[in-house]
């Protein structure tokens, strides 16, 4: 349970990270969709810290979009 928790944890940061740096670039959710190619209705879920279906390539897809890239350590 626990590893399922924190997984869950994580992606809910980086949802808030990418939150915080679209609004940091003044970028839309309709200009995000454009970089990463994808509809308004797919950034919402992204964007949404209570979605857990978000994939981990979605995030960094993201974060690529926006100049940035996930590092994920093992600790």
């Amino acid at each position: 349970l626990l590893p399922e928790v924190e997984a869950a944890a994580i992606k809910k940061v980086i949802a808030i990270q990418i939150a915080e740096l679209m609004k940091k670039d003044n970028l839309s959710k309709t200009e995000m969709a454009k970089r990463m190619n994808t509809s308004r209705s797919a950034i919402d879920r992204l964007l949404d810290p209570q979605n857990e279906s978000i994939t981990l390539q979605t995030l960094e897809h993201a974060a690529l979009a926006l100049g940035k890239k996930i590092q994920v350590n093992i600790v």
